[in-house]
């Protein structure tokens, strides 16, 4: 169970991360006006596709390098958000597995950790 200070300074961390990962999200994308959950790759500044196809083909390649990013970082910026949530709620620290606690060690390794060690590799087929 996890004491009122380590609830503290979890909750902290995962503050500073929102805002890191939001300042990251914005240098590479907006958020979509009629989903502000969805973040948007921004086209690659001065970058125009023209009649050059390898230069056509080095702007694709680089919006797509863009687009994984921003992926990426939107996936773990809703993780923040879940846990920030169950933060909220009094749920956080639990499994979404099995439901037990999960580990404190783990959580300040990772503070949106959303299973125990004993499943961490069923996180990514959580929905």
């Amino acid at each position: 169970m996890l004491t009122d200070t380590q609830r503290a300074e979890l909750t902290t961390k995962l503050t500073a991360e929102k805002t890191l990962l939001e300042e990251e999200l914005a240098k590479l994308g907006t958020r979509n006006p009629s989903n502000p959950s969805d973040w948007v790759a921004n086209k690659p500044a001065g970058e125009e596709f023209g009649a050059d196809h390898t230069d056509n083909a080095d702007i694709f390649e680089l919006e797509q390098q863009n687009n994984a990013t921003l992926n990426e970082l939107e996936g773990r910026l809703n993780n923040v958000l879940r846990a920030l949530e169950k933060m909220s709620a009094g749920t956080y620290g639990v499994c979404e597995v099995s439901g037990s606690e999960i580990e404190v060690e783990r959580l300040y390794a990772n503070p949106a950790a959303r299973t125990c060690k004993a499943h961490m590799g069923d996180e990514h087929s959580l929905a």
